[in-house]
């Protein structure tokens, strides 16, 4: 039996400021399919491809969000919204939120979720927050595992956070002081 090494991945971690027509195509391409796998950070179906080209370009005009994007052998294959509260909001000015985390199906298992989570942790040191929050629907157990893993401690649930096909979906809340 012959056992061929594993092909060399490369995973890399950054902020885009700007979306090329290729990081564009797999953002679009990798939300498809998560949605498609049950993870669509709030899409139950599938939304137009139009739509999510207007959802991606919209993220850089909203200078309260950082778009933070896990790449797989150069290729975007995950992303994750880091979003700060407004300057205006001086009780809140210290905690940043993550919002809209998924990997591809099909690069998950590399650690790339793990990567863009302590990625979020070191930006938001970077502006001086001392307190990332995060909320999640309980049918997202991976998530759900990874997050408490890297430190988030669950203070809260939602019995009706989100509808699914008619039915109500458990959400939790979470915290990580840094």
């Amino acid at each position: 039996m012959t056992v061929l090494p594993k092909e060399k991945t490369n995973i890399s971690v950054d902020t885009l400021k700007k979306i090329t027509n290729t990081d564009l195509a797999d953002l679009c391409y990798n939300t498809e399919q998560a949605i498609k796998a049950g993870g669509g950070f709030g899409w139950i179906t599938v939304p137009p491809r139009d739509v999510l080209k207007k959802h991606w370009n919209s993220m850089l005009f909203v200078n309260t969000n950082t778009l933070i994007v896990g790449r797989l052998n150069g290729d975007i294959a995950g992303s994750m919204q880091l979003s700060f509260y407004p300057p205006n909001n001086e009780a809140q000015k210290r905690i940043s939120t993550i919002k809209s985390h998924f990997v591809a199906p099909w690069a998950r298992g590399y650690g790339l979720a793990k990567a863009m989570i302590d990625y979020a942790i070191v930006k938001s040191k970077e502006n001086n927050k001392i307190n990332i929050q995060l909320d999640i629907r309980e049918t997202q157990t991976a998530a759900i595992q990874l997050f408490e893993s890297k430190g988030f401690i669950k203070w809260g649930e939602n019995p009706t956070y989100a509808f699914v096909n008619g039915n109500p979906i458990k959400g939790y809340y979470y915290y990580r002081n840094i």
